[in-house]
């Protein structure tokens, strides 16, 4: 067992812990939306989805999104996890992320939608 994020508590009154999978979907929205700079010993960790969030909407800024997503989903969880499928969609005031992934120490195919209002 893990922690969960956001840390909190359980009904015992100690630390809620989660499953292996939902640990590492956990850690994907720590890093999805986790701006660089932020962490201070890990200054480049993040994905900086939140700044581009902001930008004109145009064809170029989703490939951008997309782009920067999936390079950061495989830096800091590439071997947790392998990408299948990603779409980012920032529709007014929500930024939405779907993904498929798979598991690489079960094989197990995971998906997860990740949902902001900005």
């Amino acid at each position: 067992m893990d922690i969960d994020f956001p840390y909190q508590f359980d009904s015992r009154g100690r630390t809620a812990t989660i499953d292996r999978d939902g640990h590492v979907r956990d850690m994907i929205e720590q890093l999805i939306f986790t701006n660089s700079g932020e962490r201070v010993n890990r200054p480049d960790f993040g994905s900086g989805l939140l700044q581009l969030a902001f930008a004109p909407n145009s064809p170029e800024l989703a490939a951008t999104v997309q782009f920067t997503l999936q390079a950061s989903l495989q830096r800091w969880l590439g071997d947790v996890i392998q990408v299948q499928s990603l779409n980012v969609n920032a529709s007014d005031s929500t930024l939405t992320v779907d993904l498929k992934y798979l598991m690489l120490d079960s094989g197990q195919e995971q998906s997860a939608a990740f949902v902001r209002s900005l």
